[in-house]
């Protein structure tokens, strides 16, 4: 089968490998999409301390079952059988340590990933391991949703994820910083979830900021290349600031902006992670200090938020269809990833 193989930062190959086999813990799944994002593009340029070569990769994955290991359904109670519509999680908890147990799976000590430890979703079939199984982390797609839609689930799960620790409350004012498929995301489930108020998108890329506007309608658009982002914000909200700030973007001035715009108890989420080698940023402590500011970090999601995800998609509380722009064959996926990376589209997606 094909299957795009990391062998070394800028050393990315589609080539020929052999299909895999399930083991009698595993499900086997026929590929039916998975989409890209930034992190696959950093992978690309820079590999990851998790990732060993080669390695089959791509995270957000939704296909159809093929084979059931024998111990499968015994094992962990279940049912699956050849042709159930499944949506694969991406970070894998362990279940067991400090965190998992407190029912912080997103954080787990010991997580591995689709992608990363196992092989991922770039390929035509995918080995579902069975520590995936073992927490839960294989998911049936509702009848009403497409494998495309359903393989955009994991990178929603880890905004709901972000979104679950804001305490956003009904009417706040939000702005999101990154035009990307994630800042969209952020907008809808803001919107149709917790019902925000006035909503101030926020990018320095003048092509993607209109993609996306004319796609997720926010009350307010902002070119951070153009204006004084604190400025506006302060502008459009009275002097007050803004209630919720997301950073969805892997640049470290938006989160010192975040700090300079947010409302008195403003809650902030740095969603994007920055660089590993300029992680710092400068902090006006008494800033947090006397408008009492909740600043959170926001790291993937737990199993039970792809869950939500898809349900949320099939409801059409929060639709993401239309944020799907490029669909891709799988020989043409290194195309995807020049895609993303220079902002040509919202959401692209791989269909082996």
């Amino acid at each position: 089968m094909k299957a795009l193989r990391f062998y070394a930062p800028e050393d990315v190959r589609l080539e020929d490998v052999p299909e895999p086999e399930c083991g009698p813990g595993e499900v086997k799944i026929k590929v039916k999409n998975t989409s890209t994002c930034g992190t696959d593009v950093k992978i690309l340029h820079n590999g990851h301390q998790n990732l060993t070569p080669p390695r089959t990769i791509g995270h957000e994955i939704a296909g159809e079952v093929v084979e059931v290991g024998a111990d499968v359904n015994a094992t962990h109670g279940s049912s699956w059988a050849p042709g159930d519509r499944v949506q694969v999680i991406a970070a894998v908890p362990c279940g067991h340590c400090h965190e998992c147990t407190k029912g912080w799976m997103a954080v787990c000590e010991n997580q591995t990933s689709v992608g990363y430890q196992y092989d991922g979703g770039f390929a035509e079939y995918m080995i579902v391991p069975e520590q995936v199984l073992k927490v839960d982390g294989l998911n049936r797609i509702p009848d009403n949703v497409g494998y495309d839609e359903a393989s955009a689930a994991e990178p929603f799960a880890c905004a709901i994820n972000a979104q679950e620790l804001l305490g956003i409350e009904e009417g706040d004012t939000l702005v999101v910083f990154g035009a990307g498929p994630i800042g969209c995301m952020h907008i809808r489930i803001a919107r149709g979830v917790h019902k925000v108020g006035k909503v101030i998108l926020v990018d320095v890329n003048a092509q993607r900021l209109k993609m996306s506007a004319d796609a997720v309608q926010p009350d307010e658009v902002i070119n951070g290349a153009e204006v004084d982002v604190v400025a506006r914000v302060m502008e459009l909200t009275g002097g007050r600031g803004a209630d919720v700030i997301i950073t969805a973007t892997a640049a470290n001035v938006t989160q010192e902006q975040a700090i300079a715009m947010a409302a008195r108890n403003g809650r902030i989420s740095f969603f994007g992670g920055l660089p590993k080698t300029n992680p710092t940023i400068t902090c006006d402590s008494n800033v947090v200090h006397y408008r009492q500011l909740h600043i959170h970090g926001a790291n993937g999601s737990a199993p039970e938020h792809n869950k939500r995800a898809l349900e949320y998609i099939s409801t059409g509380q929060v639709p993401v269809k239309d944020l799907i722009t490029e669909h891709i064959p799988l020989e043409r996926v290194l195309d995807a990833f020049s895609i993303v990376q220079n902002g040509e589209a919202i959401k692209v997606t791989v269909e082996p």
